[in-house]
């Protein structure tokens, strides 16, 4: 009886990370990384079979892959990438979540311009053999005024 008393205060004191939360961690792991310009992690949190709407229309993982590679191997890079305004929805099973967010992002671009952006973007993960992927990015950039 003692030991189960201090196992269950042991389990009572532990902090509970809600599956909201698993997201949120995520995502603020996931924008780290791309705002390190730490392309070996940030890669490794998207599903292979990701789609994004962008701008200019539908794009693949070994599309965004191959564009980005390029900015960085010419001299651009992310400089800030500043959240805000951060929902999160998690479905009914735990197994998929939805995250929008307002994104203030900085890059230098290959030339030495710097673009600077307020976008607003929805990510659609996935939990899949236990750990989040994002399996669909909707990012819509706006000039910052």
């Amino acid at each position: 009886m003692i030991l189960e008393a201090a196992l269950f205060a042991v389990l009572a004191a532990a902090p509970v990370q809600t599956t909201e939360q698993e997201v949120r961690d995520f995502e603020a792991r996931f924008n780290a990384a791309y705002a390190a310009n730490d392309m070996a992690s940030y890669w490794g949190f998207y599903d292979e079979a990701l789609t994004q709407w962008w701008p200019e229309g539908r794009v693949d993982l070994p599309t965004y892959q191959k564009q980005w590679t390029k900015l960085l191997a010419d001299g651009g890079k992310v400089i800030s990438n500043v959240l805000s305004d951060v929902r999160v929805h998690v479905s009914p099973a735990g197994d998929a979540a939805v995250a929008s967010y307002k994104a203030r992002v900085v890059t230098r671009q290959a030339d030495g311009k710097l673009t600077d952006e307020s976008a607003q973007e929805t990510d659609v993960l996935f939990k899949k053999d236990g750990a989040w992927k994002v399996v669909h990015i909707h990012y819509d950039p706006k000039p910052a005024k």
